[in-house]
């Protein structure tokens, strides 16, 4: 399982940087979160340029999503992969579901 962060830089773009639960002990810790629900796509499906509408977690669970950012780079996550989302300004990235099965994920929007 891998954590990543998806933030708003200086420049106004979305950036994903890989991070661990040793770089960040405060991921290991209790964090107050408003729900929880469960979201499946197709293959296929597109969603273009947008921002997060807050800052959450996504766990991918089943099948294969790519973002992609601004600057033209494009990154995959799989079942076991989490993302704390939180480029909730500016350009924001895109998100398709890639390969030929349905993505399942649970997202976790954050009390705070």
């Amino acid at each position: 399982m891998a954590i990543y962060r998806l933030y708003t830089g200086d420049d106004g773009q979305s950036h994903i940087e890989e991070t661990s639960l040793a770089e960040h002990p405060e991921l290991g810790e209790a964090q107050a979160a408003q729900s929880i629900m469960f979201r499946e796509w197709p293959p296929g499906h597109f969603i273009d340029w947008h921002p997060a509408p807050r800052r959450q977690y996504i766990i991918s669970l089943r099948g294969e999503i790519e973002i992609g950012l601004g600057d033209g780079t494009t990154f995959r996550y799989g079942p076991g992969d989490a993302r704390l989302v939180e480029d909730t300004t500016g350009q924001g990235h895109t998100t398709r579901v890639v390969g030929n099965a349905p993505s399942l994920t649970a997202v976790i929007p954050l009390a705070n």
